[in-house]
Parts: structure tokens; C-alpha cells; sequence
């Protein structure tokens, strides 16, 4: 119920403007918002990890530099740059939007993955091939397992990142909570743009804690399981 708050947000307003966004539904928008940045992270999981296994690899580690390169792009091209280029190829809607996010979340994966998967200690990969298990074996039983709590801590950078990015989404006609920043902007209403900088950051901070609580959970887990 937003319309609760509008006391707080009232002196914030010019010439009777409303003090709350209700050209469509915050909790419509936020749901928006988190299918974006949920999508585009579980894209970009899914690939940094792909890579991120090859390359620590016997036969794929001459592939190292060229797929730190390839992550490291998104990072290089601000996401509005991304979004510019995107729209003429898939036009408007959420779709440049989860590609540019896509681009965006890759590198903390992409290099979370890596140092999970060198600091496993060497000692159970060993007992691992001691006891008879196949490459395969051992990194779903013992690598991957024993790398999980940092390749998280990577996944809950990422969400974070793309959490705030999402915004420049309604840009491009994406359901997101920047559609009420932006009309705050393009009305001077400062109690749209705090309206909706309050939710992002919150959502954000929520998100980000949950992750956090178990990325720890699996940390304990694996740590009992290296011991």
C-alpha cells in the first residue's frame, strides 16, 4: 500500500503533484525488475561457469586469456552503450535489457569460478583420484562442491550489480522499477525518483543478505566436507 507513505513524500512535491507513482502497480514493477535481473544472471551463471570450468582444465587452459577478454567486455561498455547497440538488432522491451545485464554480471562470476575452483585443495583431489573416481567425478563431487560458497559469493555480486543496472531498462520500454525513477526525472517529481531509488535499494540489500546467509550456509557444509 504506497499510497500509505504519500505524508512522507508530499513536501518532496511542486504544484500538487502526486506524491506516489501510480501510473502502474510497484509491486508489477518489481516483479519486472527481479525477472530481469534473476534472467539475465542465470544466463550469465551459467556461461561463466561453463567457462570458467574449460579453462581450468588441462586441455582448455590456453583458452584462459581469450575467455577473460570475452567477460571482461561488459565491463568495458557501460550497459547504456550495450542498450544502444541492442535495441536496432532485438528491438524494444526487455530483451536488450537482459543483454546488456547479461554482459554486465559476467565477470564476478566468471572470476569467482576460477578461484573456487584453484583453491581447492589439492589434497582431495588426490583422495578423489586415489579413490578411482573419473575427471568428471570429481569436479561434480569434489571441485565444484568444495568451490560452491565462492562461486556464490561471485553470483551475489552479480545479482547486486545488475540489481541497480536494471533501472536504465525502462529506457528501452522494460518493465522495471527506473520506469519511476525516469518519470521522476522527466516531471521534476523528486518523490518519484526517491520513491523508486528506496525500493531498488531495498530489494537490493534484501537480495543480497538471503544470498549471503547461503553462500555461509554452504560454506560450513563444504568446510565439514573438506575436514
Amino acid at each position: 500500500m504506497p499510497e500509505r507513505f504519500a505524508p512522507l513524500f508530499a513536501p518532496l512535491t511542486q504544484n500538487g503533484a502526486p506524491a506516489i507513482y501510480a501510473r502502474t502497480s510497484l509491486v508489477d514493477l518489481t516483479l519486472g525488475h527481479l525477472g530481469l535481473v534473476f534472467g539475465a544472471t542465470l544466463a550469465g551463471g551459467l556461461v561463466a561457469l561453463a567457462l570458467g570450468i574449460l579453462v581450468t582444465r588441462p586441455r582448455g587452459a590456453a583458452f584462459l586469456p581469450l575467455s577473460r577478454t570475452l567477460v571482461q567486455i561488459g565491463q568495458t561498455f557501460p550497459p547504456v552503450a550495450v542498450l544502444a547497440l541492442a535495441v536496432p538488432a532485438v528491438g524494444f522491451g526487455a530483451e536488450p535489457t537482459l543483454i546488456a545485464l547479461f554482459l554486465y554480471g559476467l565477470l564476478p562470476i566468471f572470476e569467482n569460478t576460477l578461484a573456487g575452483l584453484r583453491d581447492v585443495p589439492a589434497a582431495a583431489i588426490e583422495a578423489a583420484r586415489g579413490m578411482g573416481m573419473t575427471p568428471r567425478q570429481r569436479l561434480l563431487r569434489v571441485e565444484l562442491p568444495l568451490a560452491l560458497p565462492v562461486i556464490l559469493a561471485g553470483l551475489r555480486l552479480s545479482v547486486t550489480i545488475n540489481m541497480g543496472t536494471a533501472t536504465i531498462g525502462s529506457t528501452v520500454a522494460a518493465t522495471s522499477l527506473g520506469e519511476v525513477i525516469l518519470a521522476g526525472l522527466q516531471s521534476g517529481n523528486t518523490a518519484f525518483i526517491l520513491e523508486g531509488a528506496l525500493v531498488v535499494a531495498t530489494i537490493a540489500v534484501l537480495v543480497h543478505d538471503a544470498l549471503l546467509i547461503l553462500e555461509r550456509r554452504v560454506g560450513r557444509r563444504a568446510a565439514g566436507a573438506a575436514a
